[in-house]
C-alpha cells in the first residue's frame, strides 16, 4: 500500500502541537481545548480548516474521482477534478495518480479492462486499445436499431464538416447534441480525431463503417450540399458546396 506524505505531515504537525501544548508556559494543560479547536462546538472552522484539518480518507477521494471520470464526457483538468470535490490541486494530482496505478494492475490490483488516460492537459477513462474490438462488437449487437432522426442529422453535420466539436454541432444545430454523439461514437461511425490544443475540445470525424453503411468509397461520393439545401448554405455557412 502507499503512504500517503501529506496525511503523514498533517499528523505529524499535529501531534507536535499537541505536545507543546502544554509546555508553551502559557498554562495550559496538554490536550486543553481551546478556543477555534476542532473539539471547541463554539469554534467556527473555515474552508482551509476544512481541508487541512478534517480532510476525507483518501479512499473516499479516490472513489469520488473515479466516478466523476466515469460520466465525464471531455478530459478533465486537475483544476476541475478539484473543485468539483473542493480538495486542494495537490491533494488531487496524487489521487489520480494512485487511480493510475490501480486501473493499470500495479502493486497487486487487478489491471482493469480500462484505462485512466492524460490527454490535452486534461484526465478521461478509455477502454484499453486491446479490447477495442470487443467493446465495438457488443455495442453494433446491443444496438441495432435505426438512427433516430436527430442522429442522422448530426451524423450529417459532421460528415460534411468533420473535423469538428461537439460545440460546433451545437451550435449548427441549434441543440445539446451530447447524447446523439454518444450515440454515434457508441456505434462505431464517428471517433474522435484530435484535442484542441487551447480549449481541450474534442474534435470527430466520421470513420470507415459511415461509408461501409453508406456504400460508398470515400466522402467526395457524397450528395453535394446544393441538391439538398434550398440556398446550399444553411445550417452550413462555410461548407465548400459542390
Amino acid at each position: 500500500m502507499t503512504i500517503w506524505p501529506t496525511w503523514e505531515l498533517i499528523m505529524t504537525v499535529e501531534s507536535d502541537a499537541d505536545a507543546t501544548a502544554g509546555l508553551d508556559g502559557v498554562g495550559e494543560p496538554a490536550g486543553a481545548v481551546l478556543p477555534g479547536d476542532a473539539a471547541d462546538p463554539d469554534a467556527t472552522t473555515g474552508p482551509d480548516d476544512a481541508t487541512e484539518g478534517s480532510p476525507l480518507p483518501a479512499l473516499d477521494i479516490d472513489r469520488a474521482l473515479e466516478a466523476i471520470l466515469m460520466v465525464a464526457d471531455e478530459p478533465q483538468s486537475l483544476v476541475s477534478l478539484a473543485t468539483a470535490i473542493s480538495r486542494p490541486v495537490p491533494v488531487v494530482r496524487q489521487a489520480v495518480e494512485r487511480l493510475v496505478a490501480d486501473f493499470d494492475g500495479i502493486d497487486g490490483t487487478v489491471r482493469r479492462g480500462f484505462e485512466l488516460r492524460e490527454v490535452a492537459g486534461g484526465w478521461r477513462i478509455y477502454v484499453r486499445p486491446e479490447y477495442d474490438p470487443v467493446v465495438a462488437d457488443f455495442v453494433l449487437t446491443q444496438n441495432p436499431s435505426r438512427l433516430s432522426q436527430a442522429a442522422l442529422e448530426t451524423l450529417a453535420v459532421i460528415a460534411y464538416k468533420q473535423p469538428i466539436t461537439r460545440g460546433e454541432i451545437a451550435s449548427i444545430r441549434a441543440v445539446n447534441v451530447d447524447s446523439v454523439v454518444r450515440t454515434l461514437v457508441g456505434r462505431g461511425l464517428i471517433t474522435e480525431a484530435f484535442a484542441d490544443s487551447e480549449t481541450g475540445a474534442i474534435n470527430y470525424i466520421t470513420t470507415d463503417l459511415l461509408l461501409v453503411q453508406l456504400g460508398v468509397n470515400s466522402l467526395d461520393e457524397l450528395p453535394a450540399v446544393s441538391e439538398l439545401l434550398a440556398d446550399g448554405s444553411q445550417g452550413f455557412e462555410d461548407i465548400d458546396v459542390r
